[in-house]
């Protein structure tokens, strides 16, 4: 669920895939929680709220490399 762009995980989904960013969340062992304050997902597990993603204009970027 990532593309490569300029050597940075992004994902692939965009900022609109909840049910996709929390299934990858759930098969990544690197996975750690934002504050509550930055979720934007209702799922607790979601890349959406995961403290390693940065957002970008049309998604986000893993600083972690991205997970399976």
């Amino acid at each position: 669920m990532w593309k490569n762009i300029n050597g940075s995980a992004v994902f692939a989904g965009g900022k609109e895939a909840f049910e996709d960013a929390a299934q990858t969340a759930l098969r990544c062992p690197l996975f750690r929680p934002d504050s509550e304050e930055e979720w934007t997902a209702e799922e607790a597990r979601s890349c959406y709220n995961c403290r390693y993603r940065r957002w970008t204009k049309e998604s986000f970027q893993c600083v972690k490399g991205g997970c399976p």
